[in-house]
């Protein structure tokens, strides 16, 4: 596992607050006072802005860090290409999509040495990479960690979803430490590298191509509630003053390129702004339910979202089924059978889903595209139909998610081909029984 050497401040890893505006130094001085560029920076760095929405976006939307650098970004050589793996960044180009409800068996960890980047397969998406619209969703299954190899994203923002194995992820911005239970954002064009703490690590990706991930308004939940804006942790400034033989690795438009470059890019000494990776405990949600009957729809486990040009319909919705308490009397707990106008990607991190009694595992996925009908399987349905609603019953051990979207999520050729496909999912449904007696109420 890489050390990566960094100089920071070794008593403050994180800042507290959700794309707020924040200020850091990882030497005394760095950052300049009351202006953003300098005639001469200090310590001899280099001034670089770094933008990731419009100049003349309104101030309550642009977001961009201003970056004070040993090297500036563009010291490297020049780019070539290197393929598109099982990468997809135009669903256009995708097999048809089937209206059947599809599930899959989780990744196997790769046979041969494979670091976060190369252990990455595109399983379905909607839009296109280069209209900056949609998103793409990845697994990735690695045991090995990225060595003297960086990248960064330019077809968009990564939302990962860690669901076996800590991610050390070494960023431009500082260090971001995640594990199973906790998610990070890293924002497009920010570079990093990633190192496996465990040897081994799989989980999710979602890739934003569109409009930056943020917190949704809470409406009549009122102030609080939800995911809390202070428990996202932004990392303080560190640096690597290394020099040798590096390669740069980037996506765009779906292709890897690679350059190869003379020192690490993770030379940032200070910064300020606000855009930034951020990470998240999905433990510190605060769920909100119902005490009386029925429960609410699921937009009520809604941490980020993607806002689109329609008020109230996101491009994507990041959903989480955390640990509750179930307290509605007289009521089906499960969630209930449900045909959807969005189309859900659903992924497994620990324990069992509360709707399927078996055959969803973490690590596993599901896909219920628009109107496909869908809901918990009869196992579950029997059990839940006969419970005593009376008492509360605690949803305790697990964490599953939800990619949500309003447009179709278009299953690639490798989705659709795979052995981890499973090709009798539909039978979790087929032992739903006949109840209907039109002589007893």
């Amino acid at each position: 596992m890489p050390t990566f050497e960094t100089h920071t401040d070794a008593n403050q890893h994180y800042q507290s607050g959700f794309a707020n505006d924040f200020a850091t130094e990882a030497l005394p001085g760095a950052l300049p006072i009351g202006r953003n560029s300098p005639q001469r920076a200090a310590y001899g760095l280099y001034a670089e802005q770094l933008s990731g929405s419009a100049f003349t976006a309104p101030r309550a939307h642009n977001r961009r860090s201003w970056l004070y650098r040993i090297r500036p970004a563009a010291v490297h050589k020049p780019f070539t290409q290197v393929g598109r793996g099982k990468l997809v960044a135009n669903f256009a180009d995708v097999p048809p999509t089937p209206p059947n409800q599809l599930r899959w068996d989780p990744l196997p960890m790769p046979a041969a040495p494979t670091d976060f980047i190369d252990g990455w397969v595109t399983m379905a998406g909607n839009g296109a990479a280069e209209s900056m619209t949609g998103c793409a969703i990845h697994l990735y299954a690695a045991n090995r960690s990225m060595q003297d190899r960086f990248f960064y994203n330019a077809d968009g923002e990564l939302l990962i979803v860690p669901q076996q194995g800590r991610l050390a992820i070494f960023t431009e911005l500082g260090k971001l430490d995640i594990e199973p239970y906790e998610i990070a954002v890293i924002p497009r064009g920010v570079r990093f590298s990633v190192a496996l703490p465990d040897g081994e690590a799989r989980g999710y990706i979602c890739e934003n191509f569109g409009a930056l991930l943020q917190l949704p308004d809470l409406g009549p939940i009122g102030s609080n509630g939800l995911a809390n804006p202070r428990d996202f942790l932004t990392p303080n400034a560190a640096y690597e003053d290394r020099e040798g033989e590096f390669e740069l690795v980037t996506k765009m438009n779906g292709v890897l390129w690679r350059a190869d470059i003379g020192h690490s890019p993770l030379d940032v000494v200070a910064w300020h702004g606000n855009y930034a990776p951020y990470k998240y405990d999905l433990r510190h949600f605060n769920t909100i339910g119902s005490i009386s009957y029925d429960h609410p729809d699921p937009s009520i486990f809604l941490v980020l979202q993607s806002p689109s040009d329609t008020p109230g319909v996101d491009t994507i919705d990041f959903v989480i089924f955390p640990p509750r308490w179930l307290a509605a009397e007289d009521t089906f707990r499960p969630p209930w059978f449900h045909r959807n106008v969005a189309s859900e990607f659903m992924g497994l991190v620990h324990g069992v889903y509360d709707a399927k009694a078996e055959g969803f595992v973490p690590g596993g996925a599901s896909l219920h595209n628009c109107m496909s009908g869908h809901g918990p399987d009869a196992e579950t349905f029997e059990k839940a139909s006969n419970i005593d609603t009376t008492k509360p019953a605690k949803v305790d051990a697990t964490m599953a998610f939800m990619f949500e979207t309003r447009t179709l999520i278009k299953p690639t050729q490798f989705a659709l081909e795979t052995a981890q496909l499973q090709a009798h999912y539909y039978e979790c449904w087929q032992g739903l029984a006949k109840h209907f007696n039109p002589e007893q109420r």
